[in-house]
């Protein structure tokens, strides 16, 4: 079966509805949810149903459509008092660890190539294009792991691996981008102009998205606009704006779109619940696009050919690579303790990312690019299989992991930033209502107000005289106020 404008609408509609099922079912047995969307695509492919989706192209433009989604949200959701004081080591992560990753794990593929059973041909450079393809962990796999499963680490490993996976790309970009140019036979290549395009990519990238972050921020506050819903959508225009702004710009518009959302989410917002929601949306479906995409993209049946090599590759990515990589970028950061480097080692994951790239040397007419993209995509399973399942268990065993935050409330109640105020929930229990049963007996402090009570599943709206009853969920808003040291304090 081939796609056509007369069953895209359908077919992409019972793709998505089956990778939303079927992630509900895996959710139970720890299985990550990008996973399933792959197996999902290739389910419905070639060598399963048989949807014939066989551009390249088109997963490269789908893959840009999602990732700057993904990278900016992902952005929008890092608070730079959290990611402050690991700037020095998620920037070291994702520039010398992707460089570290591609000559180890280059330089192991290029060693497996005496060995006739492995059936790889390919040359040293081809070696290490393959590596570079798969160097950077994965933005779209780290984010939602670490997020859908609420997940709260210890020694702000969280905030440091968001960083590394978000500004990892660039790097890996570059670095395929150069040895394609390498293999294909390009004469005008050197390690110095390698370095000022990686110079270029990042500082107009770093730039770009600072400065038009700076810009969306004042334009969201200020545009006034009839109707609240149009903000998220303005917002999304002004994220791919960014994106293709920037590579115009000859920098690296991923970066670009994860620092404007960096920027972005930590300033105080317009109707930023709406704009939350429609982004949160908007990233879930450009995931289940992207990867059931990708899946589909790929013939099963043509990674057996590629099997040994590829979890030989995958292996020693995993447990010698990754691990020799983080040990040597973090060794100057003694504060660390042994336990999170090799937590961080462990969250090496691939995911969409290196498929995308994979598929450069494909369009590229690269000799072998195809068994490149089979051995790449069957490490992504590898990796969301082994490392993504684990990644939990790993954390307890290392003794890394905290209780979860909860940041909603039962009442579905938020306020807007610019209220110097907070919310906070109390289950009444017995000894609270010893001093009498009603509101006004409770003794609340001037400054709060009780504004909502839940019994059950009933809401009420409480005065003084209201009968409370143990069990009760008492929803008060506080205002901030300062002490007399000028600290903040709610009374």
């Amino acid at each position: 079966m081939v796609f056509t404008a007369e069953n895209i609408l359908l077919v992409g509609a019972v793709l998505i509805f089956c990778s939303i099922v079927i992630s509900k079912t895996g959710y139970r047995f720890g299985i990550p949810t990008l996973l399933l969307f792959l197996l999902v695509g290739m389910g419905f492919g070639t060598d399963g149903l048989g949807l014939e989706f066989n551009s390249p192209q088109d997963a490269q433009f789908i893959g840009m459509l999602a990732l700057s989604i993904i990278l900016f949200t992902g952005g929008m959701d890092t608070k730079m008092k959290e990611i402050r004081p690991i700037m020095a080591q998620g920037i070291v992560l994702s520039t010398l660890g992707v460089i570290l990753t591609t000559a180890l794990t280059g330089g192991f593929i290029y060693l497996l190539m005496s060995f006739p059973e492995m059936h790889l041909n390919m040359s040293i450079m081809a070696c290490m294009l393959l590596a570079a393809t798969m160097s950077s962990t994965d933005s779209a796999s780290v984010f939602n792991l670490l997020r859908s499963r609420g997940m709260n680490l210890k020694e702000n490993l969280k905030p440091m691996l968001e960083l590394e996976s978000g500004s990892n790309d660039p790097m890996a970009y570059m670095l395929t981008i150069a040895l394609i140019q390498v293999v294909a036979g390009g004469s005008d290549f050197s390690l110095g102009m390698l370095a000022r395009d990686l110079l270029v990519q990042f500082s107009v990238g770093s730039i770009a998205g600072y400065a038009l972050g700076r810009l969306t921020v004042w334009l969201l506050n200020r545009i006034n606009l009839s109707n609240s819903s149009l903000y998220p959508i303005l917002l999304l225009s002004l994220v791919f704006m960014t994106f293709t702004i920037t590579n115009l710009m000859q920098g690296n518009g991923y970066l670009a779109v994860y620092i404007l959302g960096v920027v972005v989410g930590n300033e105080r917002l317009v109707f930023r619940k709406e704009i939350n929601t429609f982004m949160n949306g908007l990233t879930w479906f450009f995931q289940i696009v992207m990867f059931t995409s990708l899946g589909l993209l790929v013939n099963p049946h043509e990674m057996l050919a590629v099997t040994l090599s590829a979890l030989l590759i995958g292996v020693f990515m995993i447990v010698v690579a990754r691990p020799l990589t983080v040990m040597i970028c973090l060794a100057p950061f003694r504060r660390m303790t042994w336990r999170a480097k090799c937590f961080v080692s462990w969250v090496g994951l691939r995911g969409a990312v290196p498929i995308i790239f994979a598929t450069y040397p494909v369009v590229a007419g690269i000799p072998g690019s195809q068994v490149i993209f089979n051995i790449v995509f069957f490490i992504t399973l590898l990796s969301l299989l082994f490392q993504g399942m684990t990644i939990a268990s790993v954390a307890r065993w290392l003794h890394l992991d905290l209780p979860s935050e909860n940041e909603s409330n039962e009442f579905g109640v938020e306020i807007p930033d610019e209220i110097d105020s907070q919310l906070t929930e109390v289950t009444l229990t017995l000894d609270m209502l010893e001093g009498g049963n009603r509101l006004m007996d409770m003794g609340i402090a001037k400054g709060t107000l009780v504004m909502l009570v839940k019994r059950g599943k009933e809401f009420i709206i409480p005065n003084g005289r209201m009968e409370l009853k143990v069990g009760d969920k008492l929803l008060y808003i506080s205002e901030n106020r300062r002490d007399e040291d000028g600290d903040a304090a709610v009374r």
